[in-house]
């Protein structure tokens, strides 16, 4: 992709959300359903849009609110409803919005105190410590938030009693009824006026910060930090960490520095991403900009997305990390620094994350878990302890308690911002440092994602493809020793195609919502390796499409 004049650099006022008329139309305009663009759809990470293109409005959030209150009352699920949100300017109204549906319907909802912000992963740590001694009255949960995506979006996950993303057999049925509930008219849902539901005796608050804060040292040596003296700095990016990370330093007495503490539903001091566009993105060197910049005046720094799932850590020796290779680092210390963990315990990582990943694992000795894309992978092993750690390309990892026990069983940005400073205080070393050894270890590898056109035809072929379908032998030189159309771990279909040799690999997916397929590739033999993986994966995908009549 062409990099923008602008990236890297603070948006003008010209580029900055008009929040009136974003909220304005959340109100006013509604959805067309016979539009694909504007049906409930949830994606890896729930139901996104903006009401500017009438695809987050508040027709979509009373009907997803009910499919969800009927969903519950199938799977008998009534134990309270955590309920959170982050700083886009749309959550707030869909909270209200939702709020209105699950008071009228009788649901336990906890709301943030003060109706402040809540991470991500604060929620799935909620349910999954309310839920640690119950059978019956199980707790579930809701996040309002489209996570790094620019001002103008909104977003609705929906997190069931394991704590993690809902499966797809969830996820559908809910979207499904909510576009049947849609298609008869909204009128037709029950709803208390938001003040009321505000009183309501179902209605609680709850202090998402406390009991988070006071868990951390279970699953971070937190006293070591403090111990160490190192001085850290941290930029929630406008998101719903901005009031953990005082608590956080004042409760274990660490030197932390909140460089940005300003919550603007415009986003206005974020620096541009790579398309001209206002991203939270902290895997992103251009959105990061302001906090690299400052790289030097900590030992470490570390920043968060709007709904803190996602992490980015910034050293002196590398500036910002690209995120494979701080989960390459994550992993390598992890395994060797957590005696209580069970020795059988695995790697967990998606199947598009770097395979210096598989190596670093190779000699630990430890089993590898590779997963197709989507977080919701790893619930399962992150609940029963058989995976250690889980881990995606795109910035979001979790990984249990200290003693072996499950913590989050969503991406957790906070604990992995935590654990770079545990890492450098064990170790004298900045993770950076440490990624550099990993190298002359294992051997240098480059990565990189691009784009190819596809038609809606081509797509499914793609989704659908069988290894078999693959005829050839050989990939950039190197014999190819796997063809994937399923995930090693749990033989989940990857919805594309994955083909691997000894020093490198590719990866296909379609898009869901382009015009497009993503090749993802990785050379542990330089640049101009890579240049051939990229140009003969995009000619088996081609001769693939060709074959099955979709060129």
């Amino acid at each position: 992709m062409k990099i923008h004049p602008l990236a890297g650099k603070v948006a003008p006022k010209s580029l900055l959300a008009n929040i009136p008329r974003l909220v304005s139309s959340y109100y006013t305009h509604q959805p067309d359903i016979s539009e694909p663009t504007q049906r409930v759809v949830f994606g890896t990470s729930g139901h996104r849009g903006s009401s500017l293109k009438n695809s987050f409005n508040q027709d979509h959030i009373l009907a997803i609110s009910q499919a969800l209150c009927e969903y519950r009352t199938s799977q008998h699920i009534n134990g309270p409803l955590f309920m959170g949100m982050d700083t886009h300017a749309l959550s707030e109204p869909a909270l209200a919005s939702a709020l209105e549906v699950f008071a009228a319907a009788g649901v336990t909802v906890m709301i943030p105190k003060g109706l402040g912000y809540t991470p991500t992963p604060v929620i799935s740590h909620a349910i999954l410590t309310t839920n640690q001694n119950r059978r019956q009255g199980l707790a579930d949960g809701v996040v309002i938030t489209p996570s790094h995506n620019p001002p103008e979006d909104g977003g609705f996950k929906y997190n069931p009693p394991h704590g993690g993303p809902a499966g797809d057999d969830i996820t559908q049925r809910i979207a499904d009824r909510a576009n049947e509930i849609l298609g008869h008219g909204i009128d037709h849902v029950k709803r208390m006026p938001y003040e009321k539901a505000l009183k309501a005796e179902t209605t609680h608050e709850y202090d998402y910060i406390g009991p988070y804060v006071a868990d951390l040292a279970k699953v971070v040596d937190m006293q070591m930090i403090s111990a160490s003296g190192l001085k850290l700095g941290v930029d929630p990016m406008g998101g719903a960490t901005v009031h953990y990370w005082k608590p956080i330093a004042e409760r274990y007495g660490i030197s932390l520095d909140i460089v940005n503490p300003v919550v603007d539903p415009t986003f206005a001091f974020m620096a541009l991403d790579k398309d001209g566009k206002i991203r939270m993105d902290c895997s992103s060197p251009f959105a990061m900009q302001g906090l690299i910049k400052l790289k030097d005046k900590f030992d470490i720094a570390f920043g968060n997305d709007t709904d803190g799932d996602r992490h980015g850590i910034v050293t002196k020796s590398a500036g910002l990390l690209n995120p494979n290779h701080y989960l390459a680092v994550a992993i390598w210390y992890l395994f060797q620094n957590r005696p209580a963990w069970n020795p059988s315990t695995a790697v967990g990582k998606t199947l598009v994350s770097t395979s210096m990943i598989d190596r670093v694992a190779m000699h630990l000795g430890k089993k590898l878990f590779e997963v197709p894309v989507g977080f919701k992978w790893f619930v399962d092993g992150l609940m029963g302890a058989k995976i250690g750690f889980g881990g995606e390309e795109s910035a979001g990892a979790s990984f249990l308690r200290r003693d072996g026990s499950v913590w989050t069983t969503d991406k957790d940005g906070i604990i992995m911002d935590l654990l770079a400073a545990e890492i450098m205080a064990k170790t004298g070393r900045d993770p950076g440092e440490i990624y550099q050894s990993l190298e002359e270890q294992f051997g240098s590898c480059v990565y990189e994602r691009i784009d190819a056109p596809a038609t809606a035809g081509q797509k499914e072929v793609l989704k659908h493809l069988s290894a078999a379908a693959i005829t050839t032998r050989e990939l950039a030189g190197e014999p190819i020793l796997a063809k994937h159309t399923r995930a090693p771990g749990n033989q989940a279909p990857l919805g594309g195609l994955k083909v691997v040799t000894e020093n490198g690999w590719f990866a296909a997916r379609p898009s869901g919502t382009e015009e497009i397929y993503k090749i993802y590739a990785e050379s542990f033999k330089g640049k101009a390796h890579l240049k051939s993986i990229q140009k003969e994966a995009q000619s088996i995908v081609s001769d693939a499409f060709q074959a099955a009549g979709a060129s």
